[in-house]
């Protein structure tokens, strides 16, 4: 391990004096200041009287636990960082210190290198965090094209970052356009897995029939068409990242084969006996509610629970005012640049527009958007009149209240479909209707234009 700079303060909370001289000792060996405290107590008293980078804590102590530890130190010393240590792992157990904001979790006996590995991690991701904070004023750093200033692509960036430091499996929520595939690829390459494979599977566009030979591979002669054997999408992420998008689309009892390569690490390859073993970090979007799923006896609640370790949830784009210029201007720079021309600057006008408009479809269909006005722009500032009709028509009837229900239904379906390029399948995912609902809205409300 490469010595740290300057000594950074950790202290060992444990009511076992063999584990409390164990740990001091491999840690002060690497260079850090230990601190050691047999009780809740103990370590409160030290907490108050010295700045502590880091708590290494165990779960199951005498009078006071670490759990109470981990909510005071939250409550009390934000920028103090905490790792759980336990010799009675339980999976609640794990999900509740994570929830807590606990940045890693070991169970006993561990290794020398796996708590210092661990240890590394937590700081690193902490150096990271105070050197952001300190520059003033400064955006943070874009995590693989996400890109924001605005309070909650902050809070984004600070979850990303916590995420990153732990193994835990992450649930990434927001909806459809917000950047869950970007969150997820910084989740990974931001962490120790970043050199081995990220593998995106979008479990909604794979058919159920196809859906688990595609994650887990299947052998010769599996199925009718298997002429040979086949690595599915959990072999190839093996070391790496599996990042599997619309999660809530899964079926029953395809969630109950995902529990078990979460519970095990194994999976089975369809048409195989024999389980196989994969070291994964599983990272799981959805845009849907996976709470009211589970309510309708759609979504398995002990997946769930697997899943929500670390949540990350995504803005939608209108909580995001402060950044509709940043990420505006950025997209125009980018396409300007496959075309080789200077990039179009926006109008005050048009800015205005932008951020009244309510924006269905997210980032992603602000970067539709600002490509289609950059590819027809002939000039050096784009007008309210390229701006597209449904956006004119909705930027000059403002927040008024004196439309019918029906007008408002038809403007926000001409909104939605905008936002997937006429997309309807995708429209029509958006609005929660099927395609028949939408395409008899559509005919009526051309009818009524008419």
């Amino acid at each position: 391990m490469a010595p740290v700079a300057e000594k950074e303060r950790i202290l060992v909370v444990d009511d076992a004096p063999d584990t409390l001289e164990l740990i001091e000792r491999n840690l002060a060996a690497n260079r850090y200041q230990v601190f050691t405290a047999p009780g809740v107590a103990e370590a409160t008293r030290i907490l108050e009287s010295t700045p502590v980078d880091l708590v290494i804590t165990d779960f199951k102590m005498p009078k006071v636990s670490g759990m109470d530890l981990v909510r005071h130190i939250q409550e009390n010393f934000r920028d103090t960082q905490v790792m759980m240590i336990t010799g009675y792992p339980t999976v609640e157990g794990a999900v509740n210190a994570m929830k807590s904001g606990t940045q890693e979790y070991l169970t006993k006996p561990f290794t020398d290198d796996e708590l210092l590995s661990a240890v590394e991690r937590v700081l690193k991701a902490q150096r990271a965090r105070r050197k952001a904070s300190g520059a003033a004023g400064s955006p943070p750093s874009p995590y693989c094209g996400l890109i924001g200033e605005s309070d909650a692509m902050r809070g984004v960036f600070r979850s990303i970052a916590k995420a990153a430091s732990t193994q835990a499996t992450v649930l990434i929520t927001g909806e459809s356009g917000t950047g869950k595939e970007l969150a997820a690829r910084a989740i990974h390459y931001s962490g120790p897995r970043a050199s081995a494979a990220f593998v995106p599977v979008n479990c909604g566009g794979i058919p159920e029939n196809l859906l688990e030979s595609e994650l887990f591979g299947h052998v010769k002669g599996a199925f009718t068409g298997a002429g040979e054997s086949r690595a599915g999408f959990f072999q190839v992420a093996d070391g790496g990242t599996i990042f599997l998008d619309e999660i809530g689309n899964t079926s029953v009892h395809m969630q109950a084969k995902l529990l078990r390569v979460l519970q095990d690490g194994e999976i089975q390859m369809v048409g195989s006996a024999r389980p196989r073993h994969v070291d994964i970090r599983v990272v799981a979007a959805t845009n849907k509610d996976l709470e009211a799923l589970i309510k309708n006896e759609l979504f398995r609640e002990d997946l769930f629970f697997r899943l929500n370790v670390i949540t990350v949830p995504m803005p939608p784009l209108r909580d995001r005012e402060d950044d509709f210029l940043l990420l505006a201007v950025h997209f125009a720079e980018k396409f300007a640049e496959e075309l080789g021309k200077a990039p179009p600057s926006l109008s005050d006008e048009v800015v205005h527009v932008l951020k009244s408009y309510h924006w269905p479809g997210n980032v992603r269909e602000l970067q539709n958007l600002v490509q289609r006005l950059t590819v027809m722009s002939e000039g050096d500032v784009i007008e309210v009149p390229e701006l597209p009709s449904m956006m004119r028509f909705s930027a000059a009837r403002g927040a008024g209240l004196n439309r019918t229900l029906a007008e408002v239904e038809a403007e926000h379906i001409r909104n939605v479909l905008a936002s997937t390029t006429g997309n309807k399948v995708q429209a029509a995912k958006i609005l929660g209707i099927d395609r028949k609902t939408l395409r008899e809205k559509l005919k009526g409300s051309e009818s009524k234009s008419a």
